[in-house]
C-alpha cells in the first residue's frame, strides 16, 4: 500500500500539495483522488497513468481501471479464493457484480449474492452467481447459511455499512475472513461480539482490490478481451456531465449498478454492448 499516496489522496492536492485546476477567475478547485475524473482535462501523477492499448475503448479502460479492479482484485489479492471454496457477496452494485465475476474466474463452487435490488441479482446470476438472496424480504445469514451449512469460506462486504459488515461477520464459518471493499463514511464504527474471535474468525480491508496496477491493469484488459470479464453488462446508466447529479442520486439510493460518465463521445469509444438508461 502507498502511503505517500494515502496521505494526499482526500486533499484534493497532488502529491506536491499543489493543484493544477482552477476557475478562470484563479480560484483554485480541487483533484478528487489525484484523478478529476469528472474534469474535461486534468493533471495526475506520472504514475496514476498506465499505458493502454489504443484500441481500448476508453470508456472500458475507465471500467477497468476502477471497478473491476477493485472487485476481482479483492478476490484475487485479498481473499485469495481458491477452486471450490464458497463465497457470499453482500452489495452487488458496480463493483459487487465485479467480486460476483472475480469469484467465478477462481473457480469457486457456490457464490452466493446478497442485495435488495432484485435487478442486481439479476445482473449477478450473469456475472456467475449460483445463489441469490434478496436481503429486503429474507434473513440473510440464515439464507446463506442454510445453503452452506457452517458457513462460507469467504464473505465480501461492498457497501460500507456497518450492518452488512456485521453480516459478512456473521456469515463466514469458523477460521474463515470477512472483507470488507465497501467505503464507509469517516467516524462509522462496528461492533463484533469480542468471544467470536475465539473462533479465528477474522476481517480485512481491501483498497482498490489490494491490486499492483500497472500489473494487473493489463491483465484485466487482456481478460475482457477474451470475454472473461463483461464490463458492459454492469453499466445500467450512461449519462454526461449534465446528469452527474442524477447519478449520484441513484447512487445514493442504491438504484442500478453502474453509471458510465461521457465526457467526449469522440474518444470514449463505441459504446456497443451497452443497454443504455
Amino acid at each position: 500500500m502507498c502511503e505517500v499516496a494515502g496521505e494526499h489522496a482526500y486533499t484534493g492536492n497532488l502529491l506536491d500539495g499543489t493543484s493544477r485546476l482552477h476557475e478562470k477567475n484563479g480560484t483554485e478547485l480541487r483533484h478528487f483522488n489525484f484523478v478529476s475524473c469528472f474534469a474535461e482535462k486534468a493533471v495526475v501523477p506520472a504514475g496514476s497513468a498506465v499505458p493502454v492499448q489504443a484500441d481500448v475503448p476508453l470508456w472500458q479502460a475507465a471500467l477497468l481501471g476502477c471497478g473491476v479492479m477493485t472487485g476481482i482484485g479483492a478476490v484475487r489479492n485479498a481473499a485469495k479464493v481458491q477452486i471450490g471454496e464458497t463465497v457470499a457477496v453482500i452489495g452487488c452494485g458496480g463493483v459487487g457484480l465485479q467480486v460476483v465475476a472475480g469469484a467465478r474466474l477462481a473457480g469457486a463452487s457456490k457464490i452466493i449474492a446478497v442485495d435488495m435490488q432484485p435487478a442486481n441479482l439479476e445482473r449477478a446470476r450473469k456475472h456467475g452467481a449460483t445463489h441469490v438472496v434478496d436481503a429486503s424480504k429474507k434473513n440473510v445469514v440464515a439464507d446463506v447459511m442454510a445453503i452452506v451449512p457452517g458457513g462460507v469460506d469467504h464473505a465480501f462486504e461492498v457497501v460500507g455499512r456497518p450492518e452488512t459488515i456485521r453480516t459478512a461477520w456473521d456469515v463466514i464459518r469458523a477460521g474463515a475472513t470477512a472483507i470488507v471493499v465497501g467505503l464507509a463514511p469517516r467516524g462509522v464504527e462496528v461492533s463484533i461480539p469480542a468471544i467470536e474471535f475465539l473462533s479465528e474468525k477474522g476481517l480485512k480491508g481491501s483498497l482498490y482490490g489490494s491490486a499492483n496496477v500497472p500489473v494487473e491493469l493489463p491483465q484485466m484488459i487482456a481478460m475482457a478481451g477474451e470475454g472473461r470479464i463483461n464490463v458492459a453488462d454492469v453499466v445500467s446508466h450512461v449519462t454526461d456531465l449534465d446528469g452527474i447529479e442524477a447519478a449520484f442520486e441513484r447512487l445514493r439510493k442504491g438504484d442500478g449498478a453502474r453509471t458510465l460518465v461521457i465526457i467526449d463521445e469522440k474518444i470514449a469509444g463505441s459504446l456497443e454492448g451497452i443497454n443504455k438508461a
